[in-house]
């Protein structure tokens, strides 16, 4: 039987934490843009970044998920900052090559309206105000992005290209993070009850 795994292809500020929490608390080991201290069993794992440890065994073995094979799930993929930029939710052919190696493996597009997640990403220590423009992103070379009608453009082109993508396969869900059945949905989706679902990792009033 296939073990199940569950990777988000949703971008930053579109509830990553919350389906990462909600995941947890359902029992899987869940991985949310970075390998917290203490989690799993490879030492030599801590603190790396989850889009750097996906390239790296891409290009080494093929496999994608060869060092982080103990995680059920990773709740947010990409990373941008410190002159590091990876997004492996916009790689079709790493994408394949996890559902290749791990037949088990269900993908989710956790979907916030493109003006929603700007304003976010706008207000969310610099990411939408140096970090995506500076950096180089896929749809979004650096330079671009300084301004939010660029980024609500650039997440528009994501989703479309995932459901371009991704239309149609039994391996994939997209859902609505404000859709109050969106963990029923999520739960018949990958075979687990959530029992768990809330808002997490909102900013704080100090950071509006």
């Amino acid at each position: 039987m296939s073990r199940l795994r569950v990777i988000n292809l949703g971008l930053p500020k579109s509830g990553t934490t919350t389906l990462g929490k909600a995941l947890s608390r359902a029992g899987l080991l869940v991985a949310d843009w970075k390998i917290r201290p203490g989690q799993g069993s490879a030492p030599e794992l801590q603190d790396q970044l989850v889009g750097r440890l996906l390239y790296e065994d891409y290009f080494a073995t093929g496999d994608p998920l060869a060092r982080s094979a103990e995680f059920d799930a990773f709740s947010e993929i990409s990373a941008v900052g410190g002159g590091e930029s990876f997004w492996p939710q916009f790689d079709y052919g790493l994408l394949m090559a996890i559902a290749r190696h791990h037949p088990g493996t269900r993908f989710l597009l956790s979907h916030r309206a493109p003006g929603a997640i700007v304003e976010s990403m706008m207000a969310w220590r610099n990411l939408g105000t140096a970090r995506l423009p500076k950096h180089a992103v896929p749809g979004l070379p650096a330079g671009f992005g300084t301004e939010p009608a660029h980024l609500e453009r650039w997440v528009a082109g994501h989703y479309a290209y995932l459901r371009a993508a991704f239309g149609g396969r039994a391996d994939f869900l997209e859902y609505e993070i404000t859709d109050p059945e969106a963990p029923a949905k999520i739960g018949a989706f990958l075979g687990r009850e959530l029992p768990w679902w809330g808002h997490a990792n909102e900013r704080s009033e100090a950071a509006r």
